[in-house]
This record gives C-alpha cells, sequence and structure tokens, in this order.
C-alpha cells in the first residue's frame, strides 16, 4: 500500500472530521478515517481535531500515540508485522524480531530508508501453534524462521 507523502490539503481534513464529528465517541472513528485517507495522522489535523471536538492537542496526541495502529508518519510500501506475544516468543519469534530489525536497522515502527518497508510489533495473530507469526501487508504468514523472512524481505524489496 503506497500513500503520499504530500501533506493533504486542508479541506479534506475538514471534510473528514466533519463527517465524523455528530457521532458518539467521534475521535476514535476519526482517527481511523484521515488515516485510512492519508496512510498516517498528519500533524495539521491534531489542532483541527482539538477544535472541532474541543479537546487540547495534547489530549490528542495523547490518543494518537497510545494507540499502535495510528501512524504519525507514513509507511513503508510493504508493512511487516512481527508477533511479539509468548507463544510466537516461547519458538523463537522474539531472536527474529530481533535479527530482522538488526538486518534492517530499525526500531519497531522504522521504515527502511528507500520506504520499502516498516515493521510493526503485533500481539497476537492468532496462529500460536505456528508461531512464529508475521503479517505481511495484510496476509498473516506462519512458522517464519531467517529464510522465509529473508524471502519476505527480498519480495518486499527491503
Amino acid at each position: 500500500m503506497s500513500h503520499s507523502t504530500a501533506e493533504p490539503p486542508q479541506r479534506d481534513l475538514h471534510a473528514l472530521i466533519s463527517e465524523h464529528s455528530g457521532g458518539e465517541g467521534p475521535l476514535l472513528p476519526m482517527l481511523h478515517a484521515i488515516q485510512a485517507a492519508y496512510g498516517h495522522i498528519p500533524q495539521e489535523a491534531i489542532p483541527l481535531i482539538a477544535d472541532a471536538l474541543n479537546l487540547t492537542k495534547a489530549e490528542v496526541h495523547g490518543v494518537v500515540t497510545f494507540y499502535h495502529d495510528f501512524r504519525e508518519t507514513p509507511a513503508g510500501r510493504h508493512v511487516i508485522k512481527l508477533c511479539r506475544a509468548e507463544a510466537c516468543q516461547s519458538v523463537g519469534g522474539a531472536a527474529l524480531a530481533d535479527r530482522v530489525l538488526g538486518k534492517l536497522g530499525l526500531d519497531w515502527g522504522g521504515t527502511t530508508a528507500n520506504g520499502a518497508v516498516t515493521v510493526e510489533a503485533v500481539y497476537c495473530l492468532g496462529l500460536c501453534a505456528c508461531g512464529p507469526a508475521a503479517m505481511v501487508d495484510g496476509k498473516v504468514v506462519g512458522r517464519v524462521d531467517d529464510t522465509r523472512m529473508a524471502k519476505i524481505l527480498t519480495e518486499a524489496g527491503a
């Protein structure tokens, strides 16, 4: 999934914000809509959301940074989520994750310099019996070892 790095026009943000501001508990649906449209939550959206919902910018920013699914910068063209839950860790998931992050020179949530891959942590993909598990562009993959991960990274252009 590729997203433009240009900031969205103000009117588009205003439209998304006003579309979701009338419901109950509008902040999360609003943030999801903005991220779906732009691939991340642009900095310029924070004060607009705060004004629309009578919140402080700090409160909105706190919600964006609390939930792992929201991004403050665009993701890479491919998103690889590595399971960090205990079942996957017990069969080598933690070591695999360390090797992947080390090979790519990234921290969790980081994107390769060429913009090809973002690596994120996820806490259970439901493949506990087939760990270590990963999700690659929304597709769940089980029994991920170094060979399989190398193939995934190569195909993603990392």
